[in-house]
């Protein structure tokens, strides 16, 4: 355990990233970065963590906000339950703990969008308390370093890996700890090809010993992607676009969107039927503008993208119309702010 933390440490020191949530002295800033970087590169978050700390540079103030003026900083960050979390677990903050985080792990932990991985981070990080984490980066450096055969994904794997964790964190050190594990994972054990030969641990890793490091962790075969397809109407009226705004949970939840539905077939009868059945509309489709693919993790969508005339409409629930040169002030996904840039042209 102390050769392991101590070459770790003494290689962090001298080749830790900077970054502007580490050594923050608030620890909103700590959360609000881990929050961010679950399933995104640190490159990616660096610029919208600037941002959000600008606009909302405390829990008070992001508990007053808006869900749309959280969304419309989040977006293009995906996996927006992660910013509507942040905003509920900000406004129980404000309410029940005076807008200071808790220190009490089962009380952090209670938070919505906070769980074990980001207890661990915030209480060694932000706290300095002897609280070990496991986030991707920290699966694969320790499921290499001890050579673990068990799927990293499973249960077993999940306990074994939680407990090297804990079993070679140095105590006193784990903010710092942790995220030296973080950064070798990120830098130097990579997912393909790792860097062994720069790596401060090499000569204790199991798995380079045995030569089995391009192998770990083991994860359980991975289910074929199903692929979807979607027609979307852009319909305008006077300067105007309507709008959709899907449903507060799920997927997207609380995003706003061109109307849409999954087809069979790219056909105006087909568009027209899941128009009708998602939002009581009927439409005289005119042309197609464009052809957006996205994939989101369990699937793929593509999305034909049409010029529509309104014919009629029903249900006026989540529509709304829109002026077009204010597009970029209602949440979006990737595929429909594509879409909004096609209006532009």
């Amino acid at each position: 355990m102390y050769a392991l933390s101590r070459l770790l440490l003494n290689w962090y020191h001298k080749h830790g990233r900077i970054l502007p949530w580490r050594d923050h002295p608030d620890p909103y800033a700590i959360w609000v970065s881990e929050i961010m970087l679950q399933q995104t590169r640190v490159e990616t978050v660096i610029p919208y963590f600037e941002k959000w700390m600008n606009l909302f540079p405390d829990v008070g103030t992001l508990a007053n906000a808006t869900g749309q003026e959280v969304l419309n900083a989040w977006e293009g960050l995906g996996y927006y339950s992660r910013a509507r979390n942040l905003h509920k677990s900000a406004k129980i903050t404000a309410e029940k703990f005076n807008g200071q985080l808790p220190r009490d792990l089962a009380e952090l932990r209670s938070l919505p969008g906070i769980g074990r991985y980001t207890v661990g981070a915030i209480a060694s990080m932000a706290f300095g308390m002897d609280e070990p984490t496991l986030d991707g980066n920290l699966r694969r450096v320790f499921a290499r370093l001890f050579d673990v055969v068990e799927f990293a994904d499973s249960p077993a794997g999940e306990k074994k890996l939680w407990e090297l964790a804990a079993q070679n964190m140095p105590k006193g050190e784990a903010g710092d700890y942790n995220q030296a594990l973080m950064d070798l994972g990120a830098t130097i054990c990579l997912p393909k090809n790792p860097r062994c030969l720069l790596c401060p641990l090499v000569k204790i890793c199991e798995a380079r010993k045995n030569g089995t490091q391009e192998f770990r962790p083991v994860l359980k075969p991975k289910k074929a992607v199903p692929h979807y397809t979607h027609s979307a109407a852009v319909i305008l009226r006077r300067g105007r676009v309507l709008l959709a705004q899907r449903l507060p949970d799920g997927l997207l939840g609380g995003m706003w969107e061109f109307p849409n539905g999954w087809i069979e077939k790219n056909s105006d009868n087909e568009l027209n039927k899941a128009l009708n059945n998602a939002h009581g509309l009927r439409v005289k489709v005119k042309k197609e503008i464009g052809v957006i693919q996205h994939a989101y993790t369990h699937f793929k969508v593509t999305v034909h993208a049409f010029h529509c005339d309104l014919v009629s409409i029903q249900k006026k629930e989540n529509l709304k119309w829109v002026k077009i040169t204010e597009l970029n002030d209602y949440p979006m996904g990737k595929i429909d702010r594509q879409i909004a840039r096609l209006v532009y042209t």
